[in-house]
């Protein structure tokens, strides 16, 4: 296994930690742990920080387990997705973290295995599960999904504008034989797909499989989920960093976090109570991207968004844990 890879802004993750990390006693989540390449560098910048990383991928929890081995106590791996982490902040008897982090999509381990099927470049069986111990294929969808369901896939997560014309054509196609590899849905996209649009825009199978990775794994639902409890699980003044890599994660970030960065109250009264005021600041202005320094030497930076905020206060009626937490 390559191990050898780059994880994506990494200086600048850990620079946007650093205040929080350096308080006695801090404690990081890494929610998308992959091959722990980020961890490593926070544990090795904050000696002292205590690390929980999460990933539904046992295999790669299985690589971070060795590489992290050295770290001891100071790190725990759990087998989740990470829409759990209250239930293992609340089995290891956390109450609260310091910061948490999300680097969403694919590892670079899922994209460089063939067998995992996540590469529209090279054959290989259609998986594409993050967690490949449970869950539908991404040939299950393919060989069973209704012409209007897969529709609604294409369209709604790869924001493929053929998404019918391909979805027809899968449907026609799979009644002479299931799909099971992904060089023949490569082909039929590209034959289903007018002749002008296969010119720009690159592979023209990229948004498909965008759109079956994110469907197989739920990725949408279960950020939804687990953005809103990551920030709920964060100390005062800890802080939260998420990389996404396309459009609709980013959003989906934007949105679970941003009503936390203004009173609530109605926009017209005049005095804000103590009580209404925002639990969240902004550290970053909109979503930054990476250099074209980095892009050049790191080819899976160039589509990164990073977003990244601090917690101010304590919801109302959440009382101040007294490690800096709450409750």
């Amino acid at each position: 296994m390559d191990v050898t890879h780059t994880p994506v802004l990494i200086e600048r993750v850990v620079d946007l930690f650093a205040p929080a990390l350096r308080r006695p006693g801090a404690v990081v989540v890494d929610a998308t742990l992959g091959l722990g390449g980020h961890s490593l560098a926070l544990l090795e910048a904050f000696p002292h920080i205590r690390l929980i990383g999460l990933d539904r991928d046992t295999r790669a929890l299985e690589h971070s387990r060795l590489r992290l081995a050295g770290l001891g106590a100071r790190v725990d791996l759990e087998h989740a997705v990470y829409d759990r982490l209250p239930d293992v902040l609340e089995q290891l008897g956390v109450p609260a973290v310091d910061g948490i982090l999300f680097d969403l999509g694919v590892s670079s381990m899922q994209l460089d295995l063939d067998e995992r099927g996540f590469a529209y470049s090279r054959d290989a069986p259609l998986d594409m599960r993050m967690d490949q111990e449970r869950g539908p294929t991404a040939a299950d969808v393919l060989n069973t999904y209704d012409v209007n369901a897969l529709t609604r896939v294409l369209r709604d997560y790869g924001e493929e504008r053929f998404a019918r014309r391909i979805a027809q054509a899968v449907v026609t196609q799979r009644q002479a034989a299931p799909f099971t590899t992904s060089a023949r849905l490569v082909d039929l996209i590209r034959d289903a797909i007018p002749a002008a649009a296969r010119r720009t825009g690159g592979n023209p199978a990229k948004r498909t499989f965008q759109a079956l990775r994110i469907e197989v794994n739920a990725e949408l639902e279960v950020l939804g989920r687990a953005v809103p409890a990551a920030f709920d699980a964060l100390a005062v003044a800890g802080r939260i960093v998420v990389l996404s890599y396309h459009s609709l994660e980013d959003r989906l970030v934007k949105r679970a976090l941003g009503p936390r960065a203004a009173p609530s109250v109605p926009p017209d009264m005049p005095i804000v109570p103590d009580d209404a005021q925002p639990t969240l600041r902004w550290l970053t202005r909109g979503a930054e991207a990476a250099s074209e320094q980095e892009i050049e030497q790191n080819a899976r930076a160039g589509s990164v968004r990073l977003r990244a905020a601090e917690r101010t206060a304590a919801e109302p009626g959440r009382t101040q844990h007294p490690t800096g937490g709450v409750r």
